[in-house]
């Protein structure tokens, strides 16, 4: 009996050791590298490519024209509250899509078991390129507001300045001069009366370009990703969550842009830039589909660091330049329905965006 139960002891404690033995492969084998076959329908996949490059362009088109609109319909005006409580919203679906969707997306690329674990596997390095991203977009914002006010201040002294000389040539009188330069020192204070005004305005511009290029970055990456895939079970509830998640964003940028009040060509190059952005990247995606491998080292760095960058730059932009901006605007600080309404509109824009996660 004594000899049986040793066995059997011997036995289950192979077994245990066989098991220990085993499991870092299975675990490790459950992580390939290699593209799943089973899902894979070019045919069916591409139609759905095709649908999503007329969605999203449609969705993208009419969400960054829908804040340009206020030039004929008053209630889209800037000054309107619900520009506000539109803007909130839309400013939830970027931080949304900055935290929830691009920062996760990157995340997964440099960790995967695709990379080598050093260094990838030792070091948050999705954490490191998004904050380094938005101390960066930091910097350009605050040098390209500090460049553009001092350029525009020097026009406008210059300008001041050379009517002040005029006026004093054409003087003859004592009296007369007197006159002119009371006249002069008044222009003087209406430029500064105006400097609060001009500096928004060019705040505004910088404000608009960087948010731009921000989501264009990730944009691009996202239509490539669409672009190349096989499978569609992978795209098919990608085409719902980027149509609605560019239309929101569009939104977003079309407000900006709306307050930066540049002129009709700028305003058409830029609404077209960043409706064409996705669509485009699917395109490209499409025609490299035969030689783009999505899990080789150097597609998931790239991929990774661009998401990664592109997260800093639209958290940072989303939290500060568009709520922060105006959730510390006088109107809605004196307004508190308005601050209700816009706090309402920024949580269920982040929300239903994070919902989309489920999906895509």
């Amino acid at each position: 009996m004594i000899n049986l139960k040793q066995t059997r002891s011997g036995k289950q404690l192979v077994f245990f050791c066989c098991l220990l033995v085993l499991l870092p492969s299975l675990v490790r084998g459950e992580c390939t590298c290699d593209l799943e076959d089973e899902d894979v329908n070019k045919s069916l996949a591409l139609k759905y490519k095709m649908a999503a490059i007329a969605s999203i362009l449609v969705a993208g088109a009419i969400g960054v024209c829908s804040p340009l609109l206020g030039k004929f319909i008053k209630a889209l005006r800037p000054e309107k509250n619900i520009f506000f409580m539109i803007k909130a919203f839309a400013a939830g679906v970027i931080l949304s899509t900055g935290f929830i969707h691009v920062l996760p997306d990157a995340s997964e690329s440099l960790t995967s078991p695709c990379l080598n674990q050093n260094p990838w596997g030792k070091f948050p390095f999705a954490g490191l390129v998004a904050m380094a991203s938005a101390i960066g977009t930091l910097m350009v914002d605050a040098f390209a507001t500090s460049y553009f006010s001092k350029s525009h201040f020097n026009k406008t002294q210059h300008t001041v300045s050379d009517e002040e000389q005029k006026g004093q040539h054409e003087s003859h009188l004592h009296l007369h001069t007197h006159a002119i330069h009371g006249h002069s020192h008044g222009s003087i204070s209406l430029v500064e009366g105006l400097g609060s005004s001009s500096a928004q305005l060019l705040r505004h511009r910088v404000i608009s370009q960087v948010l731009e290029l921000g989501i264009v970055v990730h944009s691009v990456i996202i239509g490539i990703s669409l672009g190349a895939s096989q499978s569609p079970k992978t795209i098919r509830p990608l085409v719902a969550a980027l149509t609605f998640h560019q239309f929101f964003e569009g939104m977003g940028l079309g407000g900006c842009i709306s307050q930066a009040e540049f002129k009709s060509r700028a305003v058409a190059i830029m609404a077209l830039f960043f409706s064409l952005t996705t669509p485009v990247g699917i395109a490209i995606g499409i025609g490299i589909s035969k030689i783009y491998d999505e899990n080789s080292p150097t597609a998931l760095i790239v991929e990774g660091m661009f998401n990664a960058a592109s997260a800093g730059i639209l958290i940072y932009m989303a939290l500060v330049d568009l709520l922060a901006a105006d959730f510390m605007n006088p109107k809605l600080q004196n307004n508190g329905m308005l601050q209700v309404g816009a706090s309402v509109s920024l949580l269920l824009g982040a929300a239903l965006m994070s919902l989309m996660a489920i999906w895509a």
